[in-house]
């Protein structure tokens, strides 16, 4: 039956079962401001090191449960050997994880997002598809999780072959400079649980804020830029350009995206 017009429909019900599928959970029902301050206490749950973290929750098809922990439905009793090879930090709405969980099913991915109602929305969105196709997107997952302060608790040394960075937060104020997700110190982080030869990927339709983000990857000793002719064969570059809520609205309003692409060398190069 449709919402009543004027009601909240219930956080239960965002996601309905019928006889042949379980339909999707709706935005509007998930909406929340833009932004989070990044340097706040959001309460957030973390492992101590990569090692301690159940991925069990996350990946069922892949992960045993940990230390006793309780088994989700359908888990396995033994890990499958993968680990989580991409990470969208900032995934937002998860449009990403889902158009590249195809593209690449055989690879382990995870959205970062600090945002409690929008990754519920991206929790129930990929439990949904996860019922409706089955033995499709179960390389898919997502953590609230503060990137910026606790990526290498999730992430052993070189264990990412990509990372991308969507359209993330432009912090116009040069006083809030310091929160942009890429910095000098940030991008030591990044290097240390990206392999050599992995990517960052960075998109944004603000060019102050591309500017800025590529001035820091090239000044850093450990990314080098990939030249555009490059990326043409590169299966997740148009995935990049489309597949965000936020990239499908700069189309809608004929706005500009900025790409940079950078591959992570290894330390003696």
């Amino acid at each position: 039956m449709d919402n009543v017009a004027g009601e909240k429909r219930p956080a239960e019900t965002t996601v309905e079962e019928t006889s042949t599928e379980v339909r999707l959970p709706q935005k509007k029902y998930f909406r929340q401001r833009a932004h989070a301050n990044v340097f706040s206490d959001h309460h957030l749950d973390y492992p101590v090191s990569p090692a301690h973290m159940d991925w069990s929750k996350n990946f069922p098809q892949h992960f045993a449960p940990k230390d006793g922990n309780a088994a989700v439905e359908g888990a396995v009793t033994k890990d499958s050997g993968k680990k989580v090879e991409f990470a969208d930090i900032g995934c937002g709405y998860g449009g990403l994880l889902v158009a590249l969980s195809t593209v690449f099913p055989d690879t382990l991915m995870l959205g970062m997002e600090i945002r409690v109602k929008v990754e519920e929305y991206v929790n129930q969105k990929i439990l949904a598809l996860r019922q409706n196709h089955p033995g499709s997107y179960d390389n898919v997952s997502i953590l609230r999780m503060n990137a910026m302060k606790f990526l290498p608790n999730f992430f052993e040394k070189h264990q990412l072959s990509k990372m991308f960075f969507l359209f993330p937060d432009p912090h116009f104020k040069k006083r809030k400079h310091k929160a942009r997700i890429i910095t000098s110190t940030l991008l030591s982080e990044y290097a240390y649980v990206l392999r050599p030869g992995g990517i960052i990927y960075t998109i944004s339709d603000v060019k102050d804020l591309h500017l800025w983000m590529v001035k820091h990857l090239d000044a850093h000793p450990l990314f080098v830029r990939i030249p555009d002719e490059e990326l043409v064969d590169d299966p997740a570059v148009e995935h990049v350009r489309t597949a965000t809520e936020e990239g499908q609205k700069v189309e809608r309003n004929k706005g500009d995206k900025y790409l940079a692409c950078y591959r992570r060398i290894t330390d003696e190069d």
